[in-house]
């Protein structure tokens, strides 16, 4: 296991630069190396003065739970909590009700306050997984922008043109297909400007899909109000287990962070190997000289794949759920996959008469419906006793002696 910084305070302004840029993508070199020196300026003058950064990432919690890939953003407010900064987590009660449509070809359905609230709830939990939960400030986007006028909104969106906002890449597909583009989704990127604004943000944090909310309006709107324009971080989007596709629970390429510590290493061992150098720098705690390291010995073939990976499910599983628990899901992986035996720790259920198969996989938990059953067992991913069940409309009942029943590679239930 490759073990992470113990000590940030004592790296320099650069190894600091190198750390909170490693992962970033601006999908422009030159853009890069400008807010590479923004921030390095930024670090020195707070270094000089002795205030902190203010640094701060929005999520509007559209779904209640997270997976890794939420969590990219997470893990950089948590490397400038770690050197000395303050950081905001800041949950878009506004912005939420009018949905982002920056990484949609079509218009976002709109929630309602209530689901807002009860989302935040659960994503300001989950988020302590990651970030310091004495050192990270909570607030809500509506504090400010439930105040504003009419008046103010049309003063803010003089700053911008039609143009702008036409040139992005999700509203010009919509506008060539002849697609609605409705006028309350221009405002989200005035609201969210504005959020820079009322917090007097040096840095905020975002994805490639926030590349114009951050980059273009942010700034743009702090300089038009006096204020001296904030650095966009812009880190990368991660990929699912499939190792393409943006991580999606909907597409089931997703690996979620309350996943039991098993689960979660096992998730992350069957991404693919070329997405690993992706996951080195976006999703694990390890400085530029270590993710160079191991991206250099996967290159060069002087580790195998399969150690990589296991280091970096340990990593994973370790910032979740600790040391230990990284530990036991890593022997779990070794006994179930590379020995092929069965857990001794299965979970077990007692069956009191016949029950059908998909009755039974939804009775112990192995899914959540009679329809994902169905489909597992069409695939070939059930076995019993380590035979694959093909047959929908069995049955099973007690035998005297102890069954196992196994959904894919890692759901276990021991039947008595």
């Amino acid at each position: 296991m490759i073990t992470p910084i113990q000590d940030p305070t004592s790296l320099s302004i650069d190894e600091q630069v190198a750390w909170l840029m490693q992962g970033t993508n601006y999908g422009d070199e030159e853009m890069k190396q400008k807010m590479t020196a923004e921030l390095r300026q930024r670090l020195i003058e707070a270094k000089q003065t002795g205030r902190p950064l203010r640094i701060y990432c929005g999520y509007d919690p559209r779904k209640p739970d997270l997976h890794l890939g939420h969590t990219i953003t997470m893990r950089k407010l948590r490397q400038f909590q770690d050197l000395g900064h303050d950081v905001t987590f800041l949950i878009g009660s506004y912005t939420s009700l009018v949905g982002d449509p920056s990484d949609k070809d079509k218009t976002r359905p709109v929630l309602t306050e209530a689901e807002v609230e009860e989302n935040a709830r659960t994503y300001v939990e989950q988020a302590y997984k990651i970030l310091d939960r004495d050192k990270t400030i909570v607030r809500h986007n509506g504090e400010w922008l439930a105040g504003l006028r009419l008046l103010d909104l049309i003063q803010i969106g003089q700053n911008f043109t039609v143009q702008q906002f036409l040139q992005r890449e999700n509203f010009a597909k919509r506008f060539d297909k002849g697609e609605p583009i409705f006028l309350q989704e221009t405002f989200y990127a005035l609201m969210q400007a504005y959020d820079a604004v009322a917090q007097e943000t040096d840095v905020q944090i975002g994805g490639t899909d926030q590349l114009f909310n951050i980059l273009i309006a942010g700034r743009k709107l702090q300089q038009a109000l006096g204020q001296k324009p904030q650095v966009a971080l812009i880190v990368d989007i991660l990929p699912g287990t499939d190792g393409e596709i943006k991580m999606s629970k909907s597409l089931g390429n997703d690996i979620p962070i309350l996943a039991a510590p098993a689960d979660m290493y096992g998730k992350v061992m069957s991404i693919p190997d070329h997405a690993m150098p992706l996951y080195f720098r976006l999703a694990t705690r390890w400085l530029p000289a270590q993710v160079a390291e191991t991206e250099q010995a996967l290159a060069d073939g002087s580790r195998h794949p399969r150690d990589l990976k296991m280091a970096l499910a340990s990593e994973i599983v370790s910032i979740f759920h600790g040391d230990e628990a990284a530990v036991a899901a890593e022997e779990h992986f070794r006994t179930v996959f590379q020995q092929r035996e069965l857990p001794d720790d299965m979970p077990e259920l007692a069956l009191a008469g016949p029950i059908g198969l998909l009755a039974l996989l939804k009775e112990a938990g192995l899914v959540s419906s009679n329809s994902e059953g169905r489909r597992l067992v069409e695939q070939g991913g059930v076995k019993l006793n380590g035979q694959t069940v093909s047959d929908i409309k069995l049955e099973l009942a007690p035998t005297g002696e102890e069954q196992v029943l196994q959904v894919g590679r890692r759901k276990f239930v021991r039947l008595t």
